[in-house]
């Protein structure tokens, strides 16, 4: 199994950012999501409003404070790669990035994925999140897989199986919430995509990642249907395995 990426963020997060986001937070749940507004939240935190607005640009932004951050990181470990990796070993370890930013904070994440599910505004936010990693992870697999001539259609199904097997291990880890190594379970995940989607993976070598698993994913779908609804059946059928 390939091993997990550095995460390269070195910098500590600022304090008043981190107040912040802890105010917010603690409003969230005391009040509601909707009820809290960002004057609430600067005044719990003793700062002005323009303070908040200095860190994150919206109310959505407090929930997912680190995503920006973690995509620029995603993206330029892409961009570090080499010609000879292997790319489908690139993009699962581009994507255990993320894994790592959940886990620094269970008690965060876990408080955020709930608050997610009882919010649509958050679940549309998060979706458009999701989206944006799908296309960072796609358009590195595009570049490397330029030469073939299933390269874009390669490269666009497979990063959606990437954000797919990662969503699948995370959303069990929150559910449980946060109990157990989450990157123990994103590695497994991981593993069955790489060795199904690797260039030189040999014929079957899918099945033998998932520790023996002989059961296939197969959805039937047309042309014209977006990708994300074929990620939505694809996630849909990993969580009923």
């Amino acid at each position: 199994m390939a091993a997990a990426a550095t995460n390269p963020r070195t910098s500590p997060k600022p304090a008043m950012r981190d107040s912040l986001i802890a105010a917010a937070f603690q409003l969230f749940l005391e009040r509601g999501y909707e009820q809290t507004t960002v004057d609430d939240i600067v005044s719990l935190a003793g700062v002005g409003r323009r303070s908040f607005f200095r860190y994150f640009p919206s109310k959505e932004d407090v929930v997912f404070p680190d995503h920006e951050q973690c995509l620029d990181d995603m993206t330029r470990f892409l961009a570090a790669s080499a010609d000879t990796d292997d790319p489908m070993v690139r993009v699962c370890d581009a994507a255990r990035l993320v894994m790592r930013m959940y886990a620094e904070n269970p008690t965060f994440s876990v408080q955020r994925y709930r608050l997610t599910r009882e919010v649509a505004g958050l679940r549309t936010y998060e979706l458009s999140v999701v989206w944006r990693y799908e296309k960072t992870l796609g358009d590195y697999l595009r570049g490397r897989w330029a030469d073939r001539r299933d390269g874009t259609l390669r490269a666009n199904v497979a990063a959606a199986a990437v954000v797919a097997a990662h969503n699948h291990a995370l959303r069990h880890w929150l559910r449980s919430g946060g109990e157990g190594d989450p990157l123990e379970e994103v590695d497994r995940a991981l593993e069955f995509v790489r060795a199904t989607w690797s260039p030189d993976a040999p014929a079957g070598a899918g099945g033998d990642a998932a520790e023996g698993a002989d059961d296939v994913v197969v959805v039937i779908t047309k042309r014209s249907t977006p990708m994300w609804r074929v990620v939505r059946e694809v996630e849909s059928s990993l969580d009923q395995s």
